[in-house]
């Protein structure tokens, strides 16, 4: 009798779809907002739909990564999609914005461990020579996910309505469950039954929470309050917590042992400083195309495509770097391509057409592949085999950390550059909520027209000032790199 093998083909490309149907759902609900809001009420809510899934989602995500390791990937990988499935039903029929926000948070939770065990799969199905091509391809599904998710979200509303952006995961997702159940074969669990370090899951749970949710108070147009200072002294007491529990759990769900490795720690903080880099290029370049060019929000949308694709080109190169050169090397040309685009970024005059966004997007999506699936494939490659869950888990978590601690720290440099502006031009009769009338293509003729070119000046002076303190992140991130120990990934 034949022994059950995985199928390698299919089990990617499952991985795939599900990498793609979690990434999207974090950006398809944003062009659906406004109907969702006028149906359900509660507009002055609605920012919770899109933040508590990526909470949840982040607080999730350490704890996968420890439950993989030691119950396996199929299980654990299974049980997000079905977790997933649910929330999305019931995101579905939600009848107030209460509600939704509920059920999105189940989704969020379901979404955790569908990308981090995802790339734990990649890693055991496939050696390192051909890993960073694989992961690269992941990636792709991700960029692709934020360019089009708007634009489906949209034609969905327009068509079948806006329920069917979360119905539509259903099927997608029974169909992964059972690919996921016939192709992927995994050997029999070998670890020794260990208690559950519910202590430390839970303070870690508490700490990402405080952490998360006291950044998004600080980015708010009220700045810092009472909550985010609340929500940092938390901070402090669940770190001390964790690391006293960890100390003394006999299986800890993350091993301080891990913070011990400069290596794996080097890599992660880079891949944070990147992640946190791309959160500038996501968020602003739309919106530097809508208020300072005045173009509509689909073609701010479109000036982030180039970067999705040279990403997977990025991916490959560095593929190839690893299998050349050193991993420091390697890191160095990626974010070297990185710094360049910043700086692009950060001094190009304000008549600066469509195209060359799209140039330094393209541009700047190779630096960006290269540099994250170097991380990738380094973290894993960094720690022993039975630690691959946990890594992954930590260093999806680190991007994560990465994106929302500086979208939060951009809001904070934006907010008060335009605070500054406003008093500087209030002989002019500029307003604070001028500026988001001007980045949108349906409010911007509800604006003076003498006041539309002073506005997107202070726009455009605002936006360097954010690609400033990237190009800060970027140049930390390449001085960590220099700490890296110089050794070849693939002898």
């Amino acid at each position: 009798m034949n022994k059950r093998e995985t199928n390698v083909k299919i089990v990617t490309l499952t991985v795939f779809i599900a990498i793609f149907m979690t990434a999207i759902e974090a950006t398809i609900v944003s062009t659906a907002m406004p109907t969702i809001a006028g149906q359900l009420k509660g507009g002055e809510i609605m920012s919770w739909v899109f933040s508590i899934y990526l909470l949840t989602n982040a607080m999730m995500t350490p704890i996968y990564g420890k439950l993989v390791d030691r119950v396996g990937r199929k299980p654990v990988f299974l049980f997000g999609i079905v977790v997933f499935i649910i929330g999305s039903s019931l995101c579905g029929i939600s009848g107030s914005m209460l509600e939704l926000i509920v059920y999105r948070a189940i989704q969020g939770i379901g979404a955790g461990a569908i990308m981090p065990v995802a790339m734990t799969i990649i890693a055991d199905i496939y050696p390192l020579e051909k890993r960073a091509k694989i992961l690269g391809l992941s990636s792709a599904f991700w960029g692709i996910a934020s360019v089009v998710g708007p634009l489906c979200g949209g034609f969905i509303v327009d068509t079948i309505g806006w329920h069917w952006i979360f119905f539509v995961n259903v099927p997608i997702g029974i169909l992964l469950v059972i690919l996921t159940m016939i192709f992927l074969v995994e050997p029999k669990n070998e670890h020794k039954k260990q208690p559950i370090d519910v202590a430390g899951s839970l303070s870690l749970m508490m700490l990402l929470l405080a952490l998360l949710y006291g950044f998004q108070t600080l980015s708010e147009p009220a700045g810092a309050s009472l909550i985010t200072v609340i929500c940092f002294a938390l901070v402090i007491i669940f770190g001390v917590v964790f690391t006293r529990v960890e100390k003394k759990a006999k299986d800890p769900v993350i091993s301080l042992d891990l913070f011990k490795n400069s290596t794996f720690m080097i890599v992660n903080l880079i891949a944070a400083l990147v992640s946190g880099f791309l959160m500038g290029i996501d968020v602003y370049i739309p919106m530097w195309m809508q208020g300072v060019l005045g173009l509509k929000a689909a073609l701010g949308g479109m000036a982030l495509a180039p970067l999705s694709f040279t990403w997977v080109i990025g991916s490959f190169v560095a593929g190839r770097l690893l299998e050349k050169t050193t991993t420091k090397k390697a890191l160095t040309i990626g974010l070297f391509i990185i710094i360049v685009g910043g700086v692009f970024l950060a001094n190009v005059p304000v008549t600066t057409p469509f195209w060359a966004f799209c140039l330094i997007s393209a541009w700047t999506g190779i630096g960006l592949g290269i540099t994250i699936t170097c991380t990738t494939v380094k973290a894993q490659s960094s720690v022993s085999e039975d630690n691959i869950g946990v890594a992954t888990s930590f260093n999806t978590l680190s991007r994560t950390l990465g994106q929302t601690i500086m979208v939060s720290i951009f809001g904070v440099v934006l907010n008060n550059h335009f605070n500054k502006e406003m008093v500087v031009q209030s002989g002019l009769g500029v307003k604070r909520e001028m500026i988001d009338q001007l980045s949108s293509h349906e409010t911007l003729n509800l604006l003076d027209p003498k006041l539309v070119e002073p506005l997107r000046n202070i726009l455009y002076t605002g936006l360097h000032t954010v690609y400033f303190v990237g190009i800060i992140l970027l140049v930390a991130a390449f001085i960590l790199n220099r700490f890296q120990k110089s050794e070849r990934l693939i002898k």
